[in-house]
């Protein structure tokens, strides 16, 4: 069951869109895991593993500053990293039905 800090954090999230795709990351499948760790004076540190569309991505570290930024803003978040793999690479099959049908990849994947 998903916690009331980790839906607020996937919301604070979906405000990012890749640079290349219009799609929020959450949305696009890129956001893998949410950790969040025990709570300390000022909140919980926060771990989110995240991908990319590609490992080549020209805006990789503007995306990264931007997940992080974010996430270490919502209430109750001490702290916030980012954890970025490749392990499983991203395919179109992790976007949401919302995100398939907003691209016209819907019955693709």
């Amino acid at each position: 069951m998903e916690s009331e800090l980790e839906n607020n954090i996937r919301q604070a999230l979906r405000q990012i869109f890749d640079p290349e795709i219009p799609v929020n990351i959450v949305d696009l499948g890129l956001i893998y895991g949410i950790e969040i760790g025990d709570k300390e004076d000022k909140g919980h540190p926060v771990t989110v593993t995240m991908t990319l569309t590609a490992p080549n991505c020209p805006m990789a570290e503007q995306v990264i500053e931007e997940a992080r930024f974010t996430v270490s803003h919502v209430p109750g978040v001490s702290r916030a990293s980012i954890n970025l793999t490749f392990d499983p690479p991203w395919d179109p099959s992790r976007m949401s039905e919302e995100a398939l049908l907003d691209t016209g990849l819907y019955g693709m994947y």
